[in-house]
């Protein structure tokens, strides 16, 4: 009983971990537009919205550490605490 309960809690603590995980990137939208792209994250599909002529932080909640994102320009990936610049629907990493 006391081995069952020893995995049941590892199996709990592995989930946690990974439900936690998430990218956070700051960005600066040179662009006087909003602009909505798709994401994919841990093989999941999502949107991120970024404000326009701003700098602001915003967080992809998913499974992993890296994203990819769909701009105008492509997909690029970004990794958490990246900082990006949006320029004409592209996004560049600093």
């Amino acid at each position: 009983m006391k081995k069952i309960t020893s995995i049941a809690l590892l199996i709990l603590f592995l989930l946690s971990f990974t439900a936690q995980a998430a990218v956070t990137i700051r960005y600066y939208n040179k662009d006087s537009k909003n602009w909505k792209f798709d994401v994919k994250i841990a093989g999941s599909s999502k949107s991120v919205e970024f404000g326009s002529s701003r700098t602001s932080t915003v967080t992809i909640q998913g499974g992993a550490e890296k994203a990819e994102i769909e701009t105008e320009c492509g997909w690029i990936t970004v990794e958490d605490d990246d900082t990006i610049e949006i320029k004409d629907g592209c996004i560049t990493i600093k």
